[in-house]
């Protein structure tokens, strides 16, 4: 690409890549933060002993950091529909649908969490204290739901593991080995001036 920089005056640095929105780029590191949030409550909640004055208050708080993701999830995708993402990183064909179709899959994985886990917990008929700000009620107990929502999100925490792992194997991959910048798109533009005075 050329520069339209008038004579004399120094180039503008042109980026190598098309990056993500600031916003898509917030939305997309608080997600992760709080999906290592998240894992790491219900392991600890369901290690406790079930009269442990801890393990009520570890629940509600997993389920709390859930339904913010639900809410996070719900807003990428929206946000993406209205500001399409940049063009993809030229790779081979099989690894590019396979890295869509992740992609995808963890949206819809995202949703499912925390949309089985809260009606889990609904029809078992506890109510939900969203980060003890305020109450969502649960529902009439139903055990059969219940069961069958508990089902769904003991299930859906192995999709967790596989496409959360899959994703950071392929950003590695990107990283270490092609080294083609991918993980930059997702990361906010460095000032070359700053780097400079390093």
């Amino acid at each position: 690409m050329t520069s339209t920089a008038a004579p004399g005056a120094a180039p503008k640095p042109v980026p190598a890549f098309p990056r993500y929105t600031r916003t898509a780029q917030a939305l997309h590191w608080l997600t992760s933060v709080l999906v290592l949030a998240v894992l790491p409550l219900a392991w600890v909640a369901t290690s406790l002993a079930k009269e442990a004055a801890s393990k009520p208050v570890l629940f509600q708080f997993h389920k709390s950091v859930g339904l913010t993701i639900l809410a996070l999830v719900v807003v990428r995708i929206l946000w993406r529909a209205f500001n399409p993402p940049p063009p993809e990183v030229s790779e081979p064909a099989g690894l590019a649908l396979i890295a869509k179709i992740s992609h995808w899959l963890l949206y819809a994985v995202f949703l499912l969490m925390p949309v089985s886990g809260f009606l889990l917990s609904a029809f078992n008929g506890s109510t939900t204290q969203f980060f003890y700000l305020f109450p969502i009620p649960g529902f009439e107990k139903n055990e059969a739901l219940r069961n069958l929502f508990q089902s769904v999100h003991l299930a859906g925490q192995w999709a967790v593991y596989a496409l959360v792992g899959l994703h950071i194997a392929g950003t590695v991959w990107h990283v270490a080995i092609r080294r083609d910048g991918v993980l930059d798109r997702m990361l906010p533009e460095q000032d070359p001036r700053r780097s400079m005075r390093g």
